[in-house]
């Protein structure tokens, strides 16, 4: 395999072969670990010292199920620390197949113009599409590339938050259907790619090599056995398939854990109204689809296809965290109107979470009215015409406060909290609290055990236990992140002892190594502290590991609960 690297200063690419170091790293690990490298702590993010880092995953490329995650690393302009943002979508199968380790996107352009970087079997080349494509929305850009280049290309590209480096700019990854609706989200990493002047990423894997396995029988094998794991799973097998991860909704809802109205409470009166079960109802009445898969070979298919009230296909990728914040968080419960601003979200290219916290905000501030469907639209559709007020909104949950004199702001290290209260999901709180990449329920899903009784149990609203399972879970998905598993896949490794063996056994027969479990957990640890080093060096500590007040100070209803984990006890998540 090799390592691009692209120099947008001078319009120039090299290949490099994979040094040593870089050998047994994928997706987070590899990312993560090239911006430590490379990468001033203390750069302006949108500047031409920071870098781009393109990553699949160590088995992306390969039969392995649900592998084809593609991860994208930076210093965050969000967030000011280390980013890894990952997404599903077609593009990390089709690099890993081409033989791409990574691609580092260094410097920035002389000339203010906006590039397409081709890549396929020959190798990358940048080619001027100022003319073409710039102020375009990812769809209509996916659709102009994929009709010139051809329908089995993959696209990545930025809408017009790209453009203007606003700090909740996403990088669109094309769905199999070749739709803009599989996002690296978090972060502001689509502020970076059109820093870059990146507008698009064409990756075409026509006659390529394909992955190199030592020991295809093997493979095969421990492929089958992580497959029958997945399916197997009540969650991954029958749950998310069916109704997609908006199942969530009545679940949290139940358990008090739904944030609503801004924060101020953990259940939500139009819960029904766009809970999973009533939306597949929908999706199967207009002829939608309720079980997709983001990328080729997953399956568990939790992805949906959502049409409008004329059977017109409207948006996908319907995932629970966006339906919550433009809803209960939000206090609407019109489904449609929670789908339009999904939709917008993916053409201009912005991060659904950090645009529902940012209309809650705007909401608290009086800028319109809880409950206000169009209003939340109106404000969304400013986004794409760079208007004073679409910038102030693009820039996200904690610039929005300070434009509007808002004080009751979920954020933790300047990046929206995603949708599980963290007073009725203590485990998922000290996740939001303390992880690397500001506050993000991927990196540690203690849903699982506090919620979904995955892994076993630890009681929501007690604080015991919460520290240990932050902890474990935010080591462990740091290592699946560099596989290119999804981490949805947790479930049955957590639940199945088969699983993860399984896992093991697949990246020693692709690569000749002799790995075991304890090597996974190690490899999770060494992610976490390269991270934290490069935040260390970037001026964090531990008072930016802690939520905002409200949380410790207010009463989460129904359950009356507060966060009540020390800052003392927040300090020892990082004691490994």
């Amino acid at each position: 395999m090799k390592i691009y690297r692209v120099n947008m200063t001078e319009g120039k690419v090299t290949t490099e072969d994979v040094k040593e170091d870089y050998a047994a790293l994928g997706g987070r690990g590899l990312t993560s670990q090239i911006i430590a490298d490379e990468v001033k702590p203390n750069c302006n993010p949108i500047g031409a010292k920071n870098k781009l880092v393109i990553a699949p995953g160590l088995l992306s490329g390969t039969n392995a199920p649900s592998s084809g995650r593609l991860s994208v690393g930076t210093k965050s302009p969000l967030t000011g620390g280390i980013k890894e943002s990952n997404a599903g979508g077609t593009a990390a199968q089709k690099l890993a197949k081409l033989g791409v380790k990574a691609i580092v996107v260094e410097g920035k352009p002389k000339d203010g113009k906006f590039y397409t970087m081709m890549v396929n079997k020959n190798g990358v080349k940048l080619e001027d599409s100022s003319a073409d494509l710039l102020g375009k929305g990812n769809y209509e850009v996916m659709e102009k590339m994929q009709k010139e280049l051809g329908e089995d290309v993959s696209v990545m590209s930025i809408g017009q938050a790209g453009e203007y480096k606003l700090q909740s700019a996403s990088i669109a990854v094309s769905d199999p259907e070749g739709r803009p609706t599989r996002h690296c989200g978090r972060g502001g990493t689509g502020a970076v790619m059109g820093s870059k002047g990146l507008k698009t990423i064409v990756i075409d894997d026509t006659d390529a090599p394909g992955v190199s396995i030592v020991d295809k029988d093997a493979f095969k094998k421990s492929a089958r056995a992580l497959a029958k794991a997945l399916l197997d799973h009540p969650v991954c097998g029958e749950g998310l398939p069916e109704y997609g991860t908006s199942i969530l909704i009545n679940i949290l809802n139940e358990s008090g854990g739904l944030p609503t109205q801004n924060f101020r409470r953990g259940r939500f009166e139009g819960a029904d109204e766009i809970s999973g079960e009533t939306i597949a109802e929908v999706i199967n009445e207009r002829g939608g689809n309720t079980t997709h898969a983001c990328h080729p070979g997953c399956v568990m298919r939790c992805s949906q296809i959502y049409n409008d009230k004329d059977g017109n296909y409207l948006t996908g990728g319907f995932e629970y965290e966006t339906i919550w914040g433009f809803g209960a968080n939000s206090e609407v419960d019109d489904i449609d109107a929670i789908a339009k601003m999904d939709r917008i979200c993916d053409d201009v290219g912005v991060d659904t979470i950090e645009m529902a916290t940012t209309i809650g905000v705007a909401m608290e501030a009086g800028v319109i009215e809880f409950g206000d469907a169009e209003g939340a639209i109106d404000l969304l559709k400013e986004i794409g015409k760079g208007t004073p007020i679409g910038r102030i909104i693009g820039n996200g949950t904690g610039f929005t406060a300070k434009a509007f004199g808002v004080t009751r702001v979920p954020v933790v290290k300047n990046q929206g909290i995603p949708a599980y209260d963290p007073r009725a999901v203590k485990g998922v709180g000290v996740t939001y609290a303390t992880s690397t990449m500001g506050a993000d329920h991927t990196a540690g899903y203690a849903v699982t055990s506090n919620i979904l009784d995955i892994g076993g149990t630890v009681d929501p609203l007690d604080k015991e236990g919460q520290i240990d399972l932050s902890r474990d879970l935010q080591i462990a998905t740091a290592a699946v992140d560099s596989t290119g598993l999804c981490v949805f896949a947790a479930f049955a490794i957590l639940d199945n002892d088969e699983a993860l063996p399984a896992v093991v056994d697949m990246l020693n027969a692709q690569y000749g190594l002799e790995l075991e479990v304890g090597d996974v957990t190690e490899l999770g640890k060494s992610i976490l502290k390269v991270e934290r080093d490069f935040n260390t060096r970037a001026g964090f500590d531990n008072t930016d590991d802690r939520l905002p007040d409200f949380f410790v100070e207010e009463e989460c209803s129904p359950y009356d609960v507060k966060f009540d984990i020390t800052d003392k006890e927040l300090d020892e998540v990082y004691d490994f």
